[in-house]
């Protein structure tokens, strides 16, 4: 599996970044455990989090995927096998959100003790805070890497006027953001393609996009309200089905079958083969959806694939 610059940070991780929002929530601890194992084994390196997955699930409080991701590096020994990304800044509880320099540093030690480890590879504010200035952000993060305890400072869900705006704070004792988290998919395009991605081109920002498979809908396996019912990401996935969307189904299912693959396998290839894009952000619940995802990585789209899949 051929690594990739994570941007300016020096770290080179798989073209695939596992996603740690299923663990604690959708994969209990053994299967989450099994599912790291075989990731790592197969050169997956990087692993992404955040402190609140999964507060939103039904009986969560936060903090369990960190948590399960922390066991898992302590007991099997792996911390610098792997690299760690996490997020901070969404509301934990009363007085526990934002960016600012009191709660940001607070969110991180709370990290940290879940994960079991003295250091973030890759610390992300989770979104924007309006109400903090970005200047003390960016000082905060600058602490936190001087005191060792963040590798480097990232975002996730910030507008090109926002990361632009970041970029131009940085220096003089704040941190620059060197990754980016954007939610990025075959079908949800128009958030990342334009100002953000040429703005993380021209400014060498490594790009890890969220929801690569439309929260399972590019698996094709919802393919109507029906298929959704009583899953765990229903109200998520119901979003992408849209009649669009669904004749892009199609398309991917055409693809799928000139090269002897699956719908998620083709729609994971097109995002990697995305020049600005370093690697995506993938999720398993079970062994057999990993070792499915897996294969994205030895599929190569041609350029009729690509014409085809741009609609």
């Amino acid at each position: 599996m051929k690594m990739r610059k994570l941007g300016t940070t020096g770290i080179e991780i798989a073209p695939l970044v596992l996603g740690g929002n299923v663990f604690g929530w959708t994969a209990d601890q053994a299967t989450s455990f099994a599912i790291l194992d075989a990731a790592l084994e197969a050169g997956i390196n990087a692993i992404d989090t955040a402190d609140v997955y999964n507060r939103f699930a039904p009986g969560g409080q936060g903090g369990e995927s960190e948590s399960v991701i922390g066991a898992w590096m302590k007991d099997r020994g792996v911390r610098d096998r792997v690299v760690i990304i996490t997020k901070g800044g969404l509301s934990m509880g009363e007085n526990m959100e934002g960016l600012g320099r009191d709660y940001l540093t607070r969110a991180c030690e709370a990290s940290l003790r879940r994960l079991q480890t003295d250091r973030i590879d890759i610390y992300m504010a989770h979104r924007a805070d309006p109400a903090t200035p970005i200047a003390e952000t960016l000082e905060t993060f600058q602490a936190l890497i001087d005191a060792g305890k963040v590798g480097h400072a990232a975002a996730s869900n910030y507008t090109a006027e926002q990361l632009g705006e970041a970029l131009a704070a940085a220096g003089d004792g704040r941190a620059r953001y060197a990754v980016l988290e954007p939610h990025y998919n075959l079908v949800k395009r128009d958030e990342y393609e334009g100002a953000v991605e040429a703005l993380c081109e021209r400014e060498n920002i490594g790009v890890i996009p969220f929801f690569a498979l439309a929260a399972g809908f590019l698996t094709g396996k919802y393919r109507s309200r029906e298929d959704l019912a009583g899953k765990a990401r229903e109200m998520t996935a119901a979003g992408f089905m849209t009649p669009h969307n669904l004749a892009l189904l199609g398309v991917l299912d055409r693809v799928a079958v000139r090269h002897g693959a699956t719908p998620a396998q083709v729609a994971l290839a097109w995002i990697m083969a995305r020049p600005s894009v370093t690697a995506p952000i993938v999720s398993a619940t079970s062994l057999g959806q990993l070792r499915d995802i897996l294969k994205s990585t030895e599929l190569e789209l041609t350029a009729q694939d690509l014409a085809e899949l741009k609609g």
